[in-house]
């Protein structure tokens, strides 16, 4: 009766230890942040995968609500730290292609900085605030 204890323990402890490494998220695959910006849907990507303090490189895809690449007139990001009660001047957001845009984000100090994305054109304008750990 122990010894079949015993083996029952072992099973359900290796069960449990597969279905760990099974589930467990992989660093590799981080989910894009995509959020709505009044009649935009904004996606934002910071090159090199996560935020680091200095230059920071920060694409943007910009549609519409049907997935169509879309040009709002203008485009800008500015990065805050409402935490400490940082805030810095929007930059200007160059389009690369049409529904493409990067600009340059300065992040002073690491924390958790919220970069807000300010769009303005036709059909309308919006923004959309993105959260990210700067290391």
């Amino acid at each position: 009766m122990t010894r079949r204890t015993g083996l029952i323990a072992a099973i359900l402890v290796l069960v449990a230890a597969l279905l760990t490494w099974w589930l467990w998220p992989s660093g590799s695959a981080k989910p894009v942040p995509r959020s709505a910006a009044g009649p935009y849907q904004v996606q934002l990507n910071v090159s090199g995968g996560s935020p680091h303090t200095g230059d920071n490189t920060v694409d943007l895809d910009i549609t519409d609500q049907h997935g169509t690449a879309a040009t709002p007139d203008r485009v800008s990001v500015e990065p805050a730290m409402p935490q400490m009660g940082h805030a810095l001047p929007p930059s200007t957001a160059a389009i690369v292609t049409p529904g493409h845009y990067r600009a340059t984000v300065t992040l002073p100090m690491p924390g958790q900085w919220e970069i807000a994305v300010k769009l303005s054109g036709a059909p309308g304008s919006g923004s959309a605030t993105f959260s990210v750990q700067a290391n």
